[in-house]
């Protein structure tokens, strides 16, 4: 497969993006209207020409090359005047709004020139039967009409889309609509789920260790159904996110002192340390919490942590006294850790940190034509404001950084390795392509925040730790535990990702660890049996880390965002089903 590189929005394939990041969208709460894949003035167009008279056809030919129709640009023309660029733009921008247009009125461009990635919420559907969009301007009807004939054409049924304008309001958008809807599916589904999980009967197998199936089909009638818990209101028991997002403490931020209980069946050792993207579907998390043993999420965003914000949720049962950074800090800020943006970057751009780091890249052409855009205001102290939001909405969202005179450009490998916590050139070399770098590092742990929980266990196991290592990455858990002076006596890691288990061996073998590894490709395959096997090899796992694919829970996939019941985000249960299996055939063997 070729490097694929977001933010090229000319021919994107949406079914070749890759899913693999979660809230990179939603932390910034980016504006994803139809402006945000637009040229400026001055910026040569190169698409077919309208019929518009010769009088005006160029200026016409132009902002249709933009992408807008030809109807929108012949009322701007003729509002503003054919000389008045910049107003026809501010007029375009104004009309092709979708949150200031009814429903009637909305244009759904399917031109190439829109990503759909990069487009709005509506431009998804832009594939619907046109005899919908004739109806909807044939007769006038309510805005709850609206919403709900077209929750139903997209699939939902009637008492769904009813249920959810009800809840969420007429003028709520569609986006919030389908997440409500999406969100009783999954809860409701969940609900099932854990009502076919009984009473655990006497012991069989393992002294009380029943085998489990693949995914969330058990075999065994061993389960007891777990109850939800209520972390917030007592009106809502959805576990809602904190702000700000610092967990039970971070490094030099004030917080007010902390005291948990963890639940009995919780208790370690052994340990384990569970991680996901903070901003899933409504529900996901109370049915983490569930199944992890009621216990309590810490939400984090690395933002305290470095200079790149990551919002996760983390699920353990350590302690959260006498946690430490490691040393020395990494720098907070983008100017600290890449200096010599600081002489090019402007005033108007005043990002301090970056957006999550992702999975894809911003591509040549949107930093060539952000570079363009910018030579045409060379004469003036600064660009116009819409340029200024243009470019910095883009920056935003690609994490671009300024490396000289209106230019940018994404992140380098090595500088996404750095704000991460990982040694230089990590994932470097052995015939690793930058595409598999970027989706590696993409969907790795912030090494600096792992560490910072994990490092109370360094005066717990000062001989050395064994490691159970799930859906291990890039090494994120074994790189964080290593940096803090805890050797790795055991460690095996679990990884369907060929070149993320090339990565890990090869740190391995670059530290000289003293110790064991073993890597294997499929948890579905870690059975009870050979979980025995490494534990009485090995006299047992101290910590169970891991982190399930976050494909099916991320903001940015607005097409599978299933929860936990979409195709990659289910393994979470092969996580709880190996860690119980882990904590049962410890208990036989005290």
């Amino acid at each position: 497969m070729g490097i694929f590189v977001a933010g090229d929005d000319f021919g994107v394939e949406v079914d070749n993006i890759d899913w693999d990041t979660e809230d990179e969208l939603e932390i910034e709460n980016i504006p994803l209207g139809s402006h945000a894949s637009l040229a400026f003035p001055g910026v040569e167009a190169n698409m077919a020409s309208s019929s518009a008279g010769p009088s005006n056809s160029k200026t016409v030919d132009y902002f249709i090359g933009m992408g807008f129709s030809a109807k929108m640009v012949a009322k701007a023309i003729e509002d503003n005047g054919e000389e008045n660029t910049d107003s026809i733009l501010e007029t375009l921008l104004t009309l092709s709004a979708l949150e200031n247009s009814p429903p009637k009125q909305q244009h759904v461009d399917t031109d190439d020139s829109f990503s759909d990635y990069e487009g709005s919420f509506l431009d998804d559907f832009s594939d619907l039967d046109s005899d919908y969009e004739n109806e909807a301007t044939a007769k006038p009807v309510s805005d709850a009409d609206n919403k709900m004939t077209f929750l139903v054409d997209m699939g939902y049924s009637e008492d769904e889309a009813y249920a959810a304008i009800e809840r969420c309001g007429v003028h709520s958008s569609f986006a919030e609509l389908t997440d409500f809807i999406s969100a009783a599916q999954i809860s409701k589904a969940a609900d099932v789920l854990l009502g076919d999980l009984p009473v655990r009967p006497k012991p069989k197998n393992l002294n009380g260790c029943s085998k489990l199936n693949k995914r969330r089909h058990y075999d065994d009638d061993t389960w007891k159904k777990k109850k939800p818990r209520c972390f917030e209101d007592e009106d809502d028991d959805t576990i809602r996110l904190p702000n700000p997002m610092i967990g039970f403490g971070v490094p030099n931020e004030l917080c007010l002192t902390v005291h948990r209980k963890i639940p009995e069946a919780a208790m370690g050792p052994p340990y384990f340390y569970y991680e996901n993207v903070a901003l899933a579907p409504k529900g996901v998390w109370n049915t983490i919490s569930r199944f992890l043993y009621d216990v309590e999420p810490e939400f984090v965003d690395s933002k305290y942590f470095c200079a790149a914000a990551r919002k996760r949720g983390y699920v353990h049962n350590l302690p959260i006294h006498n946690r430490f950074p490691l040393l020395p800090l990494p720098p907070h800020t983008v100017h600290e850790a890449l200096p010599l943006t600081r002489r090019w970057w402007p005033s108007w751009d005043t990002r301090t940190q970056l957006n999550c780091l992702q999975t894809c890249i911003g591509s040549a052409r949107l930093t060539d034509r952000i570079r363009r855009a910018l030579e045409d205001y060379d004469g003036v102290r600064d660009p116009p404001l819409h340029v200024q939001k243009f470019v910095v909405e883009q920056c935003r969202k690609w994490n671009l950084v300024w490396v000289g005179k209106n230019k940018v450009a994404p992140l380098e490998p090595d500088e996404v390795e750095m704000l991460l916590g990982f040694p230089k050139n990590h994932t470097r070399g052995g015939g690793i392509s930058r595409t598999d770098r970027y989706k590696s590092l993409g969907n790795s742990f912030q090494v600096d925040t792992v560490a910072y929980h994990l490092s109370v266990l360094k005066d717990m196991f000062p001989g050395g730790i064994n490691l159970l290592s799930l859906f291990s990455g890039i090494g994120g858990a074994e790189v964080a535990l290593h940096r803090l002076g805890i050797p790795l006596k055991n460690v095996v890691s679990v990884d369907i990702s060929e070149v993320n288990r090339n990565i890990v061996r090869c740190w391995w073998e670059q530290t000289n660890q003293k110790g064991t590894l073993i890597d294997l490709a499929d948890v579905q395959e870690l059975d009870a049996d050979r979980l025995q096997y490494y534990m009485n090899l090995f006299g047992g796992f101290d910590l169970v880390v891991g982190g399930s694919p976050c494909n099916n829970l991320t903001g940015s996939n607005r097409y599978t965002r299933d929860g936990l019941e979409g195709k990659e985000s289910i393994l979470f249960y092969d996580y709880f089903r190996i860690l119980d299996l882990v904590k049962c055939i410890a208990t036989k063997t005290e």
